[in-house]
């Protein structure tokens, strides 16, 4: 009996993938991982007001670490991971609590059981003027009976930040709307990747790149 001989046809194993398919897969896998990192680990937010001047400006591009504050899950925003706890000082991203829709940027005042309170445009914290160099205030005109200048004391319930912005006479923040609670933070501001100043029609490049505090 003669041994059957083997052709390239007969033989069997896998089939090579067509290049199509490789190019398709290859861009399901870079759009997952995308999905990934701007869920779990980092985003891109952009500046719209100035509120935050002179930290940040109108037209900064803006990285937030969104891994710092635990992993959180999509649409409950729930933390499954704790890995830190927000600090005074931190520029925190957070769905802005009178309408979920929208982002808010803010920096830390006062953190779960803190007294916070402000006498004639000084912010006290724990009954001590707050340290900061970041606070600026553009009207020099003090409102007696205006939370934007005179409000508290009042105390920071758990789980839950009063954040102001750092230009103190042009921020909606928790001086009018209260608190934000752990529960609606998106992540910490960290890096300015990009900046362009639309009304000079200009690059910032001596903004890119540079680390948020």
């Amino acid at each position: 009996m003669k041994p059957t001989s083997t052709t390239p046809d007969s033989q069997t194993g896998p089939k090579p993938k067509s290049r199509l398919r490789e190019n398709v897969e290859a861009i399901l896998l870079a759009i997952l991982l995308a999905l990934f990192i701007r869920t779990f680990i980092v985003q891109a937010f952009k500046i719209p007001s100035g509120s935050m001047e002179d930290t940040l400006l109108i037209g900064d591009h803006i990285l937030v670490n969104k891994f710092i504050y635990g992993i959180r899950m999509p649409f409950t925003n729930k933390a499954l991971v704790p890995v830190a706890e927000p600090e005074r000082g931190d520029i925190v991203v957070f769905k802005f609590p009178q309408d979920p829709k929208m982002d808010f940027i803010k920096r830390v005042v006062g953190i779960p059981g803190d007294t916070v309170e402000c006498r004639n445009k000084v912010v006290y914290v724990n009954g001590e003027p707050e340290a900061s160099t970041y606070a600026v205030h553009k009207d020099a005109f003090v409102l007696r009976n205006n939370p934007r200048d005179n409000f508290g004391p009042i105390k920071v319930p758990a789980d839950s930040l009063f954040v102001m912005g750092d230009n103190r006479d042009r921020s909606n923040d928790s001086r009018f709307w209260n608190f934000v609670n752990y529960s609606e933070l998106r992540g910490k501001a960290f890096m300015i990747y990009w900046s362009w100043n639309k009304d000079d029609f200009a690059v910032r490049w001596r903004r890119i790149g540079s680390m948020i505090e």
